[in-house]
């Protein structure tokens, strides 16, 4: 009797155990509850997309935002570069408003932005627009176009300075042929500001083309097809169609190409012109580096690369939201 009952306990201990890890109670349940959902493609994504965007901006916050941050607090600081500084407060800023080789220089960079940019963009443009079309050798020519923004800046400035020396260089020599000797393009405030920018858009140009052919390559090209068979001229088809549906690419040439210009201007006018003559091509950017390396007042130089920065940061955001941000809709 007693080996009878232990096997009929055991059986009921058995089944109850079985009960007890049903789905949805007990042990079995509360594992699947500990589990938890899966992550839906949506997190899955957002997940991924900050794994790919932590380096860069680790990379932005250590070596843009910090040194920003950093030239901002400098700017209420007499430093001399040699372990010496004092706190000034707004002197900087007041030095600055009082000097007309800052707002020389801010004349002269507002005038290079002006008028570089726009070339950049109808230049650039045109050439994507060439290029696009199908004919011989159109490869060669598309790296040929491209091959100067891949050379460095004072290789190409040093090239530039050779070919436009006065008298003797190559683009002087051609012009004496045809009686236009005695110009010095690189040496009279009239025409080394202009030089300065033709040189600029001869080596961007071939970028910026990369960038519209791959916006114009998005296209549909049946849109074009619909608009020859209704008797849309060319210029009709790029008003109407191309122009349109490159707002987005337009809208990126225009912000990288002002961010580049009023940033990036400095190999190119130290080989050029330094700065001259009489000061005609003294960017702003050009202006920093007289008083942080050549004058050694690096608390000025800070407090004028604040103003610099200040200057890109309200203008991009003015064209983010005249453009927003370069989206468009079908409506439009």
């Amino acid at each position: 009797m007693s080996a009878a009952a232990d096997v009929n306990a055991a059986a009921g201990a058995g089944a109850d155990s079985s009960a007890s890890a049903a789905p949805g109670t007990g042990v079995g349940g509360s594992g699947r509850r500990r589990r938890g959902r899966a992550p839906s493609r949506a997190q899955r994504e957002t997940r991924a997309a900050l794994f790919f965007l932590a380096p860069d901006a680790v990379g932005l916050l250590v070596f843009v935002a910090i040194p920003m941050a950093l030239s901002v607090v400098l700017g209420f600081f007499w430093i001399d570069g040699f372990g010496n500084f004092e706190f000034i407060g707004i002197d900087n800023y007041v030095r600055m408003v009082k000097d007309p080789q800052f707002w020389n220089s801010a004349r002269v960079t507002l005038l290079y932005l002006v008028v570089l940019v726009p070339l950049i963009y109808v230049v650039g443009l045109g050439l994507a627009l060439l290029v696009q079309q199908k004919f011989p050798a159109v490869g060669v020519i598309r790296s040929a176009l491209f091959l100067p923004y891949v050379i460095s800046i004072v290789v190409v400035a040093m090239v530039w300075q050779f070919m436009l020396t006065d008298r003797t260089g190559v683009i002087a020599s051609l012009l004496s042929v045809v009686g236009l000797d005695g110009i010095s393009f690189l040496g009279d405030p009239k025409f080394a500001l202009g030089t300065v920018i033709a040189v600029t858009v001869w080596l961007q140009m071939g970028y910026y083309m990369i960038i519209f052919l791959a916006g114009l390559q998005d296209i549909p090209g049946e849109l074009y097809e619909a608009a020859r068979i209704d008797g849309a001229s060319a210029w009709q088809r790029l008003r109407r169609i191309t122009l349109p549906l490159l707002a987005p690419t337009s809208f990126f040439v225009l912000l990288t190409s002002m961010v580049a210009v009023v940033t990036g201007g400095l190999d190119m006018i130290f080989v050029l012109t330094s700065g001259g003559p009489a000061n005609s091509t003294s960017l702003l950017i050009f202006y920093i580096y007289q008083q942080a390396f050549l004058f050694g007042d690096l608390g000025y130089a800070a407090a004028v690369g604040s103003v610099l920065v200040a200057f890109l940061l309200l203008f991009s955001g003015a064209m983010f939201l005249l453009t927003r941000g370069g989206r468009f809709s079908h409506d439009d």
